[in-house]
């Protein structure tokens, strides 16, 4: 039988890392649930038991249920009936073998009928969903939607939507609109408040909106008569049993056909207020982002996992010139470099996820009691580091998503064509990745602050304090080097900046990408150092980030400012 966990050694190395014992101490609240649920966990191995047995039950369900499905599901699609949308038929068997295994919920807190695991558990299962289907994936995941209601809902309102979430009721967000897009300060859908049924009602269109027709919904909506900026708007939370909300179309997208992307149009849909007025953009839609630029990152990193080992088994399996194609250097050089930049997407991925949970269970411990001085420090500190990382995530593991589908298909030659092969369609699924929940230039945008602040040097100097092992004692030494490149990089373009505005913002992918670079060999190389299995791969990425961090340096340190005219050119053409 096939298991997304069982058979991935690598997901059960993240399982064990260090900073666990703090994450379960900090997540379970020194166990204090155990006297009151039979099935919380009594210390930390028995936390961790739990996680793997949890785990295992996910990979199963994904391994033999939504891959299974998947094929099905791309062909058949989901369609409006009465307005609203009517999943595939695949897509409901995977609803219900999900909710069956009692997977949704899963980081709840349990007084809201949740299993309260940690998110890097959370994490971990949306990258097996998504190795088995990276469109069920944008369903299943966004029960992460329910985290926010759980942070800065009122009680009542968790008391509501919570425990059906648990149950099983699908997620949306409701953000995107024709003439908003990325631009989400330009938000217009109407919240107006009603006396006489004493609820809010939305009017207005929403757009692009993934599985819109969701039982729970989070809606930006401007609730301040007469603004037109990010001022305005709220959150609001609609329940889709009270009706108001009509699905005019469903996209016709080139890939991840299998999740719902809506067109909706809301007639006074009642709904409720998420928090306070005002701080629906501010405040709770970049907490939302956040994490659902984390989602992506699982979605592509389980994306890659299915890539490379579709490629990997034709390789082994095609034979030409009476060999298999695995043994001609060229296949084995791209399969090399394709699990490298696996194992280097999620090493990240479950970095970035670690300081994202620790930073964020400070957070619900702070609205329980007041920090010590040392806790708030430390949530300070992982706040910093998670809002630096989630952008470089999200931006590398989207970006590898599709070099890896491209490098599936190359393998595979002509038959990776064919819709009869899964990378034909891992290629189409592929291509969003790097598109929503803000695109790879958006994300540059955001990373680009933890490059001028200090905040990736500062944590790529703590990786350099780190033990390795005598054989990484080489990368290491080269790294470091690389460092000093990046540190001249940063100099000089900060420099420029004085004599050229926007000098900056023209070199700000090539810094940022040099961070990753360094960041993700840093993570390999430690990893490497624990566990025999990374030594390659930790080489063989080394090797890949220093040819772009070289090229990257050389195009900075010999750039002109005029360079930022000559590229800025092209606005004025038409």
């Amino acid at each position: 039988m096939a298991n997304f966990f069982s058979d991935n050694k690598d997901l059960q190395f993240h399982l064990q890392h260090p900073l666990m014992r703090k994450i379960v101490e900090l997540k379970e609240r020194n166990f204090a649930d155990k006297d009151l649920y039979d099935y919380a966990p009594q210390n930390f191995e028995d936390a961790m038991d739990s996680y793997r047995k949890v785990l295992e039950i996910t990979g199963e369900v994904c391994g033999e249920v939504i891959a299974a499905n998947a094929e099905s599901v791309d062909h058949e699609g989901p369609r409006v009936e009465n307005d609203h949308v009517i999943y595939a038929e695949g897509t409901q068997r995977n609803l219900e073998a999900i909710t069956a295994a009692g997977l949704s919920g899963m980081t709840l807190p349990r007084k809201y009928d949740g299993l309260n695991f940690p998110l890097i558990c959370f994490v971990m299962a949306n990258e097996m969903v998504a190795r088995g289907d990276a469109g069920f994936e944008n369903i299943w995941g966004l029960q992460d939607c329910a985290e926010t209601l759980n942070e800065f809902a009122s009680e009542e309102i968790k008391q509501k939507f919570l425990p059906w979430v648990s149950a099983g009721a699908t997620c949306a967000m409701d953000l995107t609109e024709p003439d908003a897009g990325s631009d989400l300060g330009a938000v217009m859908l109407k919240a107006t408040w009603s006396e006489e049924k004493q609820t809010w009602l939305l009017n207005g269109v929403k757009r692009f909106i993934t599985n819109g027709d969701g039982e729970v919904s989070l809606v930006l909506a401007r609730t301040e008569e007469g603004t037109t900026d990010a001022r305005g708007l709220s959150m609001l939370v609609y329940d889709k049993r009270d009706g108001g909300v009509k699905v005019r179309r469903i996209e016709n997208k080139l890939g991840i056909k299998g999740s719902p992307t809506c067109e909706l149009v809301f007639t006074n849909a009642p709904a409720q207020l998420v928090g306070d007025r005002k701080m629906g953009l501010i405040k709770y839609v970049m907490s939302l982002m956040n994490a659902a630029r984390l989602g992506i990152g699982a979605q592509s990193t389980g994306l890659c996992e299915a890539a490379y080992r579709e490629a990997l088994k034709y390789a082994h399996e095609r034979e030409q010139f009476g060999k298999s194609i695995i043994k001609f250097a060229a296949i084995s050089e791209i399969l090399s470099n394709m699990k490298a930049k696996l194992q280097g997407a999620r090493a990240l991925l479950y970095e970035t996820a670690r300081f994202v949970e620790i930073y964020k269970q400070y957070t619900h411990i702070s609205h329980e009691r007041s920090l010590e001085p040392e806790e708030r420090q430390e949530m300070k500190f992982y706040n910093r580091l998670a809002d630096a990382f989630t952008p470089l995530v999200k931006l590398f593991s989207s970006e590898y998503a599709n070099q890896l589908a491209y490098d599936s298909i190359q393998i595979h030659g002509g038959s990776g064509y064919m819709k009869e092969y899964t990378c034909e369609r891992l290629y189409r699924d592929a291509r969003i990745m790097n598109i929503y929940e803000g695109t790879s230039q958006l994300q540059v945008v955001a990373a680009i602050n933890g490059v001028t602040k200090g905040t990736f040097l500062e944590q790529i100097a703590r990786y350099e304090e780190l033990e390795f092992s005598a054989e990484m004692q080489p990368v290491v030494e080269q790294l470091k080097a690389l460092r000093e490149k990046f540190e001249a990089m940063v100099a000089h373009v900060e420099s420029k900046e004085k004599e050229c505005a926007g000098y900056k913002e023209f070199h700000a992918r090539r810094l940022v990408e040099t961070a990753g670079h360094l960041i993700i060999s840093f993570l390999l190389a430690r990893q490497a150092s624990e566990c025999a299995d990374y030594v390659n791969s930790a080489k063989i990425f080394t090797k890949m980030a220093a040819s772009k961090i070289e090229e990257a340096y050389s195009y900075v340190m010999n750039s002109p400012v005029e360079d930022v005219a000559l590229f800025k050119a092209v606005e004025t053409e038409e």
